[in-house]
Formats: structure tokens, C-alpha cells, sequence
């Protein structure tokens, strides 16, 4: 299973858990997931106005490097997720 690190901003969703370990062979599939674990999350990441993209401010890390293929990237048991909101 992924592992993901939140957000401290986001830890409220996940009862202030840093990590979660969430079933998901895309990141299109791992934040669906994560919205069924944990209420609220799908709406923190993924633009309102077109669901199919992350929050313009929000990156999507796997593995060290950015979701090149965005939403559709593709995951491996034990591949590692972070999800960083824009620092202003």
C-alpha cells in the first residue's frame, strides 16, 4: 500500500495521523481512497472547478519527483505520496 504523508494543515481530516497507508493503484484512485477514509480530503487537493486536476497551489510528489502524469500517475505498493500545498 502507498504511504502518505499530509500536510500539517490537512492533519485535522486524518485525526493528526502525519502518515496513512491507503490502497491505490493511481493517484486518481489513492484520492478517492483517501476521501472514503478520511471526509474532506478529495475537496483539500482537487480543483472544484475541474475535478479531474489538483488545486492550482497544491503538488502532487511521488517517489522524490512531481505527478508527471498528474492524476493518472501510476502507483506501487510501498511507493511514497506527498501532498504540498504552495507556501506564500
Amino acid at each position: 500500500m502507498p504511504a502518505v504523508f499530509i500536510p500539517t494543515a490537512m492533519r485535522e481530516l486524518t485525526s493528526n495521523e502525519a502518515t496513512v497507508h491507503i490502497p491505490g493503484a493511481t493517484l486518481r484512485e489513492l484520492i478517492d481512497n483517501l476521501d472514503a477514509a478520511y471526509p474532506g480530503f478529495k475537496e483539500r487537493v482537487l480543483d472544484a472547478a475541474n475535478p479531474h486536476r489538483l488545486r492550482p497551489g497544491m503538488a502532487a510528489i511521488v517517489e522524490g519527483a512531481p505527478a508527471a502524469m498528474g492524476l493518472r500517475t501510476k502507483l506501487e505498493d510501498g511507493s511514497e505520496v506527498h501532498f504540498l500545498p504552495a507556501i506564500a
